[in-house]
């Protein structure tokens, strides 16, 4: 005997209603400061904290049962917080770079004994 297709689940009428997470919407605004930042290493800071933010969300997310969404939003901004880390530490690299090869070329004076006249 062939089961009927039974349609979409019905809710319960005290499940609370989907809602987007406020802290999606944080940690994507953080990740796009971070991104904008990167470049000038100023996006170091928003950037951990959009991580760190994310965590928690994806963690209250998990506890909620699918009544928190936001996931897209959470998804995009860590990915932008990840691309203004890497901005941020190619950014020190090239400095840190830059002032080895600055400090190879300065003349250090006379390494050598003086010769007698």
């Amino acid at each position: 005997m062939p089961v009927a297709d039974a349609g979409p689940a019905l809710r319960h009428p005290l499940d609370p209603d989907p809602v987007r997470s406020t802290k999606s919407r944080a940690v994507f605004a953080l990740g796009l400061v971070a991104l904008l930042t990167g470049l000038f290493v100023g996006g170091l800071v928003p950037a951990t904290i959009a991580m760190l933010l994310a965590r928690e969300a994806r963690r209250e997310a998990y506890a909620s049962g699918g009544y928190l969404t936001g996931a897209v939003w959470l998804r995009r901004g860590e990915r932008l917080a990840w691309a203004g880390l890497v901005l941020a530490l190619s950014t020190l690299v090239a400095l840190s770079v830059v002032g080895v090869l600055h400090l190879a070329e300065t003349p250090t004076g006379q390494d050598f004994a003086p010769g007698i006249d």
